[in-house]
């Protein structure tokens, strides 16, 4: 497919297929990163299959061969200083941001002797206005985390519940919102619906609850549990909660709630009578609603049930937030509005979270007041895009055109102020154009992404068309090979729609069979990629498609850094 090649690291005396923890430091840029994933993937798969036959000893075994091989902590590493916190350091004020600091990394992953440091507390604001707690890791504490989430995230993933969508890979709110709309959306179905609050959910989760219960090392995650927080230079312990910011801390939320769909499953869904009552449940993280046929079920049996399943676990749920509501008056669900009109239920986009698109385009209006057109539809476009996007699979058409038609008049209004002895002809001449039979379009120069100046114009919501969202299977399972064509055929979708308008880059992907060249792993949103130019420009080098391969931002420097020649992949050809 490619000539890339990376020297592959040299194995010291006696290791096992996946790698040795003591094998000699080497140069983070020689690492084989083809072969290091394929042996953490290839043990993944092993403790699902292990996890399925409900061989527990194998599974505890295959756990610590993974967190304690190589393969395991250079892939750990490359995680965390690849993602968006990659900048960010914990209490050490440590960060890991070159190729050397990287390679001794690796060597202090050792269990014996490890301690976890404390968290740095911070605080970020909420919707509601109120803050939430965020314990943010050292970089160490982090790659461990990750490394032992390696060994844990395939479990979870083998034992979640069917339809628990959050802080679970290859799911969605997206996937959530169709699960909703097809236990609801039937003229047989469930018209009550119990709307779940749980009162902070991460920081109340019982400590001996979850060391007797998450299928991991107890002795790790006691210490990872009771490693407390900075907060204004006072150490403070933690007795209950797991830290929100820890690589580890959302799959243990969800170890902690999975089971609860399984219990109303097996009161509500054996008998005849039982499904009559229409319970069914929906969960993203530590939001949930649960359906049922009347008021005196919901209120009476299941909200009982659930006080009790939670109460073991030493959660509680929110008097306040927990309601139960009729379909017909509707209800607001991760930034969606369900409700039912007539025979019809529709999901739109909620008032609560428009109102959030707007509050945040008005800030930018009003903080840039002198800023140039260009620099204006820099900063709002991503914006506007990211909001339409998200709602892009619901009704939404209708409130696309209403916010489209606000953020107009309020970029009239900024262009008028800034020229108040100019005729409204005049503005219109100099910040409005026609673009592909849009009339009325603001438009501007900027030199944001490139040396010269080249024209933007204002994305419009209306511009991106409903497109109805496939729901993953529930019992699809990313770790477990017998599922890789399956998602490898939603990835293409995926890819598909996110490169919508981007021809040159999902013609590129598509001619790589959504493959690096150079580690042979997928393209995906979550990996990111680079254009690489195979003949540099500085060499002559073209822009065009010919001239250029997507690769994986690590092994774009590779390239870079060891001069690995890459060949242009060939497209896949039919017999």
């Amino acid at each position: 497919m490619t000539t890339a090649q990376v020297a592959p690291p040299a194995r010291a005396e006696g290791d096992d297929a996946v790698g040795a923890a003591s094998r000699a430091a080497m140069d983070g840029h020689q690492t084989d990163w083809y072969k290091a994933q394929r042996s953490v993937r290839r043990l993944q798969a092993r403790i699902v299959q292990a996890t399925q036959a409900g061989r527990w000893g194998k599974v505890k075994a295959l756990q610590r061969l993974l967190t304690h091989s190589y393969s395991g902590k250079v892939v750990a590493v490359r995680r965390v200083t690849e993602n968006h916190g990659k900048h960010t350091p914990g209490v050490d004020r440590v960060i890991w941001d070159t190729p050397e600091k990287k390679i001794q990394a690796v060597q202090t992953l050792r269990q014996r002797g490890y301690r976890p440091q404390p968290a740095r507390r911070v605080y970020i604001p909420k919707g509601t206005g109120k803050t939430r707690p965020l314990g943010i890791l050292t970089m160490r504490d982090r790659a461990m985390q990750t490394l032992y989430l390696l060994a844990l995230a395939p479990v979870a993933e083998t034992q979640a519940d069917p339809n628990s969508y959050g802080f679970r890979a290859e799911r969605s709110t997206a996937d959530a919102m169709a699960q909703c709309h097809m236990v609801l959306g039937r003229r047989t179905s469930a018209r009550w619906v119990l709307e779940g609050d749980l009162k902070a959910c991460f920081d109340r989760i019982n400590h001996d609850w979850l060391v007797a219960h998450v299928p991991m090392d107890k002795a790790m995650l006691h210490k990872w549990l009771k490693a407390g927080y900075m907060d204004k230079r006072v150490l403070h312990p933690t007795e209950e909660g797991t830290p929100q910011g820890g690589p580890l801390s959302p799959v243990a939320a969800n170890l902690t709630l999975d089971g609860l769909e399984t219990l109303l499953r097996g009161q509500y869904h054996t008998t005849k009578k039982g499904r009559a009552h229409k319970v069914n449940l929906v969960r993203f993280a530590d939001d949930f609603i649960i359906t049922g046929a009347s008021r005196e079920v919901l209120e009476d049996e299941v909200k009982p049930l659930v006080e009790r399943f939670m109460g073991a676990r030493g959660l509680e749920l929110s008097a306040e937030k927990t309601v139960i509501t009729h379909i017909e008056d509707g209800f607001d669900v991760l930034g969606h509005h369900v409700q039912r009109h007539g025979a019809k239920t529709l999901i739109t986009p909620s008032r609560t979270n428009v109102a959030a698109l707007l509050d945040k385009v008005r800030a930018v209006l009003k903080a840039h007041r002198q800023a140039t057109a260009g620099d204006l539809i820099w900063r709002l476009n991503p914006l506007i895009r990211g909001w339409a996007l998200y709602h892009r699979h619901q009704a939404s058409k209708a409130t696309f055109g209403a916010v489209d038609h606000i953020i107009f008049r309020w970029i009239w209004r900024w262009a008028k102020r800034r020229h108040p002895r100019k005729t409204a002809g005049w503005v219109r001449e100099k910040y409005f154009r026609t673009q592909q039979g849009r009339q009325w379009v603001f438009f501007g120069q900027t030199t944001h992404t490139t040396t010269e100046p080249h024209d933007v114009w204002l994305f419009a919501a209306t511009s991106v068309p409903i497109v109805r969202h496939v729901k993953v299977r529930a019992e699809a399972n990313p770790y477990d090979p017998a599922w890789e064509v399956y998602f490898e055929e939603r990835l293409g979708v995926k890819l598909a729609q996110t490169f919508t308008g981007r021809r040159r880059l999902l013609h590129l992907w598509q001619e790589q069979n959504g493959l690096c060249p150079v580690c042979h792993q997928k393209i995906t949103t979550l990996t990111g990629w680079h254009s690489h130019h195979i003949v540099w420009r500085s060499h002559g080098g073209s822009d065009g498609a010919a001239n250029r391969v997507l690769l994986h931002p690590t092994c774009h420097n590779q390239v870079h850094h060891q001069g690995i020649s890459v060949v242009k992949p060939r497209p896949a050809t039919g017999v």
